[in-house]
């Protein structure tokens, strides 16, 4: 039993679901805390992944997970981070047209927050939860290998970074499974890559974050974002699976049920699939989206998967998530822990 320190997921972590009113201002209310990060896709409509920020240079803008373009705004299409949720400003489809949206909402420390200097370059500004272990930074690039503190206490088993002011630089991730000398892209179906420009071939520590010189990452004057995750038992996971290649696939066991779930095959050029528990679908034909891919919601039955109490289990075998001998990351997060406070275990979607 994965018994938890963070017994309601939804106080650090949730899904919400709107529809678009085609008038402005839209308050959306429901969220249950006040989101630092907010990732918004359309979902009926061929629309980009849009992620807001606390730490970014205003509300109004957003970084697009589907390409390398630089950080953005749209006048006004979101005005303010709230209490319970946030508030659109304008009636751009994007995000508040006549269609259907789905926010996946993390909650960091509040506001902007503040320089860390744990690392040889101080960020311009750190947001910390270390109960939910997120954390998101902006930092200035050196253009030779530094390191930056991402305040979260323990060592952080994913990581993001994205260039803000130049555009052609992909989004770099970390996953604790590929090792310091590795990455892959999010904003491509790329296999993961060996370099030791990226993280400098260092591994994160409880402190720090190592980068190496690569423009990506750490170009003089250039300026970044970085987005750091550490596992917290009952409440976020961050693993491996490899696949059987068969349609009877896989169980992973997370020790919650999962409300988020992010899958990218690491040995080949495959998307990456979002799946949760608040879009319609369910077991086994959970609705997914693509982070690297402006497309609409989809919903095919050849990518079957069971978000279940405990875990998750692959019911395909698509090379997406399923060849077999082939190696798979995924981040999730919980809906629910396994044992909650009141030690009653919580039931399958």
């Amino acid at each position: 039993m994965a018994y938890t320190t963070i017994s309601k997921s939804s106080e650090h972590f949730n899904t919400k679901l709107y529809t678009g009113s085609g008038s402005a201002p839209n308050a959306q209310t429901g969220v249950g805390f006040r989101p630092d990060f907010i990732w918004l896709k359309p979902r009926n409509l061929a629309n980009s992944n849009r992620l807001h920020s606390s730490v970014l240079t205003d509300t109004d803008y957003f970084l697009i997970s589907e390409n390398a373009d630089a950080e953005t705004t749209n006048n006004n299409c979101i005005t303010s981070f709230d209490s319970d949720g946030f508030t659109l400003g304008n009636t751009d489809a994007g995000w508040n047209g006549s269609y259907n949206y789905v926010t996946w909402n993390w909650k960091a420390g509040g506001g902007a927050g503040s320089s860390n200097t744990d690392g040889s370059t101080n960020t311009t500004t750190t947001t910390v939860n270390t109960t939910a272990g997120f954390s998101m930074s902006t930092y200035t690039g050196t253009g030779s290998n530094t390191s930056i503190g991402h305040g979260l206490g323990t060592v952080p088993h994913w990581i993001m970074c994205k260039r803000l002011n130049a555009t052609g630089f992909d989004w770099f991730v970390y996953h604790k499974s590929l090792g310091q000398g590795k990455f892959i892209v999010l904003d491509s179906g790329n296999a993961e890559q060996s370099s030791t420009s990226i993280w400098q071939n260092t591994t994160p520590t409880s402190s720090v974050i190592t980068l190496g010189s690569d423009g990506g990452v750490n170009a003089s004057g250039g300026t970044y974002i970085c987005y750091a995750f550490a596992e917290k038992t009952g409440y976020s996971k961050f693993g491996t699976y490899t696949g059987n290649g068969n349609s009877n696939g896989p169980f992973i066991y997370t020790g919650f049920k999962p409300g988020f779930l992010l899958i990218k095959n690491r040995s080949a050029s495959e998307s990456w699939y979002i799946m949760d528990v608040k879009r319609p679908g369910y077991n086994t034909n959970n609705y997914y989206l693509l982070p690297n891919n402006y497309a609409v919601e989809g919903t095919s039955t050849s990518l079957a998967t069971s978000l279940l109490s405990n875990g998750f289990k692959i019911d395909n075998s698509d090379t997406s998530m399923n060849t077999n001998g082939q190696n798979y990351m995924y981040m999730a997060f919980a809906e629910a822990p396994l044992v909650g406070s009141n030690n009653i275990p919580v039931n399958a979607r």
